[in-house]
């Protein structure tokens, strides 16, 4: 044989750098970025319990790619802090990874993520993969929908003797009165004020939609806009529209809201198409809408969303698989068994579209409209500085519903703290 030979022509010394050089190759072949030229058949996926595939899932994609998958249930709020102590030691904490839509600044940034390539098909169909994209590169594909949706208790609306669905937001200014002035209900609009990220996401989707935008060019905050929106949610708040005890209500109870007949009218996560209708944990089954959301002069041209993704980790040594796994999980099939399985809003429109059709979503209002009208209200990516920026909002607009600062004040704040925020992290 050809190696064989080659051993008789070479000294004891080149055959051991021969030998030597054979087994680093074997063990050793990289790709550009670190990667091996063959991973091996096996990968972790570090996601919630709550958007993990099932056991039956798994084994259909072994069967079809060979590759076998071990997931990590891993509770949310822990996530973010196993990643980043396994990067820092240049580890991968798991092959394929949950990312947040307000963690990928800051994964993406500190070179947690590997770039996946996307077709244009999936990126079309998934509107929000938008909010995980950078100078066109995308670093996780979403699975979970988290577009917020407009919920309208029709009920309420009968009894204070209303029949039209409001169109914008003067109209609904109006129901809202009505329905207060007829004792239906005394605070018809459900909007959290606790110094909590619901806050920012509530905040940041009344401005987007209000006013197509949120953050300049450059990033820092548009100063039409929050003083808008946040001159809105005072005014609201004089009239009688909105509790003022939500300044210590955790968001999520405001959002339940809905659900417990405490509120007629949400702007929320697109969980409460179904579970509005539960009566498990709905009082008002049968009487809750979506409704178009709400511009300032009519339906809103864009909506928002807020939704999770999964990666790969740049540290991963079996990226192929990896990224055999997130191509697989964010297929039409795989979103559609994941709905089955878990409930999990799918983030394809076309696969909204057909369970729809197939009457698998029974209700679903305003749900494909909104959909389609997902962008991103960051332009140039959701910041590594989020979490610091949104802290910084959370607790303005809470002082704003304490009634500590007017509405000009609480703009100037919140402006004046973005900008050391962004400063700070140039």
């Amino acid at each position: 044989m050809r190696f064989k030979n080659t051993i008789k022509k070479v000294s004891a010394l080149a055959l051991v750098t021969v030998i030597a050089s054979s087994v680093l190759t074997g063990c050793g072949n990289t790709k550009e970025g670190g990667e091996k030229a063959k991973d091996s058949k096996s990968i972790t996926v570090m996601i919630p319990d709550w958007g993990a595939p099932t056991d039956e899932m798994l084994k259909e994609f072994k069967d079809e790619s060979g590759i076998d998958v071990t997931v990590i249930p891993t509770a949310w709020d822990d996530i973010k802090s196993k990643v980043s102590i396994a990067s820092a030691g240049k580890k991968a904490p798991a092959d394929v990874i949950e990312v947040d839509w307000s963690w990928v600044g800051e994964f993406k940034s500190a070179g947690w993520l590997e770039k996946l390539d996307v077709d244009k098909e999936t990126q079309n169909d998934i509107p929000s993969i938008s909010y995980f994209k950078y100078d066109n590169d995308i670093y996780a594909v979403p699975y979970a929908n988290g577009v917020r949706l407009t919920y309208l208790n029709n009920d309420m609306m009968k009894k204070a003797g209303l029949t039209n669905i409001p169109k914008d937001w003067p109209e609904m200014e109006k129901a809202f009165k009505q329905m207060k002035d007829k004792k239906v209900i005394e605070y018809p609009f459900l909007f959290p004020l606790s110094p909590e990220e619901k806050t920012t996401t509530s905040f940041m989707t009344l401005a987007y939609t209000r006013n197509n935008i949120i953050f300049n060019d450059d990033d820092t905050l548009n100063r039409d806009s929050v003083l808008d929106t946040l001159q809105f949610i005072e005014k609201n708040l004089k009239d009688g529209y909105i509790d003022p005890t939500n300044v210590s209500t955790a968001g999520i109870d405001v959002f339940k809201g809905i659900n417990n007949a405490k509120g007629a009218f949400l702007i929320g996560p697109t969980s409460f198409v179904t579970s509005s209708n539960d009566p498990k944990v709905s009082k008002v089954v049968g009487q809750i809408e979506t409704i178009a959301t709400l511009g300032k002069n009519g339906p809103a041209s864009k909506s928002i969303t807020f939704t999770e993704a999964v990666g790969i980790s740049t540290f991963s040594e079996n990226k192929e698989s990896a990224r055999k796994f997130v191509k697989w999980f964010s297929e039409p099939k795989t979103q559609l068994a994941l709905n089955k399985a878990i409930n999990n809003t799918p983030t394809r429109t076309s696969v909204l579209e057909d369970m729809i059709k197939n009457k698998i979503i029974k209700n679903p209002g305003s749900l494909i409209e909104q959909s389609k009208l997902v962008s991103t209200p960051f332009p140039n990516g959701v910041p590594k500085y989020y979490t610091k920026m949104s802290t910084e909002i959370f607790n303005i607009v809470s002082q704003l519903g304490q009634g500590k600062l007017d509405a000009k004040q609480a703009t100037d704040l919140m402006i004046d703290k973005i900008n050391k925020v962004i400063e700070e992290n140039k």
